[in-house]
Formats: C-alpha cells, structure tokens, sequence
C-alpha cells in the first residue's frame, strides 16, 4: 500500500492526481497547516528532517521531493506518462520536471512570502512580476498543440506543471496565458483529480 503523507492547500495534491489517474490503490495520511503562521505541523518533522509534503511511503522506503515522487511513481506503475529515453521528448520531459520546481517555484514563492511583508516589499515587486511573467510565458509556449506537455495525452510534466499553471490562474492571469487557462479547465474536469480533491479535503 502507498501512503501520501498529504498537507492542505500544498503541492502534493498532485501526487494524488497521479496516482488516482493511475487509478492505485493509496491511504492518505492528512496534515494541516498552522493557522496563524500556514506553516506545516511539526509531526511531518518526525517523518524527515525538512519537515515538508509531499512525501510518499512506497515498497518500504520514504521518498520525498515530488519530483522524485513522480519519477518513481511513473517508473513502476505508469511508464507511458514518460516518454522513451532515446527520445527528444525525454530531454524535454527531464528538463520541465526539474523546471517545476527549480526554476517556476522561485518566483511562486518569493510572491508568496513578500506578499505578507506589506508596503517593505516594494522595491522587489517589479522584478518577482518580471520572473513571474516570464515563468508563465515559458509555461504557455511550451504547451503543445494538443494541450498537454511533451506528450499528447497525460504526462508525468503535465503533473508536475500543474501547480504553477492553477497559481497563475489563481493570481487572475488567465486572459494573459489562455493556453495555460485551458489547461487547468481541462486538469479540473478530470474524474481523477476531482477525486484527489476529495481524497485531499478539498484544497
């Protein structure tokens, strides 16, 4: 049995999106954030040293980074989300897995937390919407013709993207990347993900 350590309103709602397309068997191991400061709670530090979700207990070990997750994840239950790896497409697929969360993220995130440092922030607001834009940019000109990422179906990239393609709407750019806006309408009417959803508590 797969367990998904699962924090609310996190990136690992994506696991369960994969694994639910996967249509696998898993338990979900809920945890919340703190409501005063939205960090997560320091039980997931009993699990790892980082303390962070999400974080997957399969065939007897922990893996963490969702990523790593994925890859996985694909490898043993679903190697056609991945392309070949002689292909062109696999170097695609590699680099947009670690762009995930390497490069998209920063911006994300430095968005996130200067947002709660009031009017201080400001000297770093036209460079965070500069990256931002940008970011979104790359996201949208890399969708293919049929909507998706590297393939022309579901892929492991079209899991990992996810997350910043359903930032970017929720930041109301949806009429700035109507490709990416597509994207998520289409992740969202998905049986799959609307039963990670709720597998996950909604958010």
């Amino acid at each position: 049995m797969i367990t998904v350590h699962h924090l609310n309103r996190s990136r690992s709602l994506r696991i369960l999106w994969l694994l639910e397309e996967l249509g696998l068997d898993y338990q979900v191991t809920r945890y919340e954030r703190d409501a005063t400061t939205n960090l997560a709670p320091p039980e997931l530090l009993a699990l790892h040293p980082l303390g962070k979700s999400p974080m997957v207990e399969m065939d007897g070990r922990l893996i963490c980074e969702s990523a790593a997750i994925v890859e996985a994840i694909c490898a043993k239950h679903g190697p056609d989300l991945v392309p070949a790896r002689d292909s062109d497409a696999y170097t695609t697929h590699m680099e947009l897995m670690h762009f995930a969360e390497g490069s998209v993220m920063i911006p994300v995130l430095l968005n996130l937390y200067t947002g709660r440092l009031g009017d201080a922030a400001a000297p770093l607001q036209p460079r965070i919407q500069s990256e931002l834009t940008s970011h979104f940019s790359y996201m949208e000109q890399m969708l293919r013709p049929s909507g998706h990422y590297v393939l022309d179906d579901l892929s492991a990239v079209d899991i990992m993207l996810s997350f910043p393609a359903t930032v970017a709407m929720r930041m109301g750019r949806g009429a700035d990347f109507p490709k990416l806006s597509a994207f998520v309408d289409w992740m969202k009417n998905r049986p799959a993900f609307q039963a990670a959803l709720a597998k996950g508590g909604g958010d």
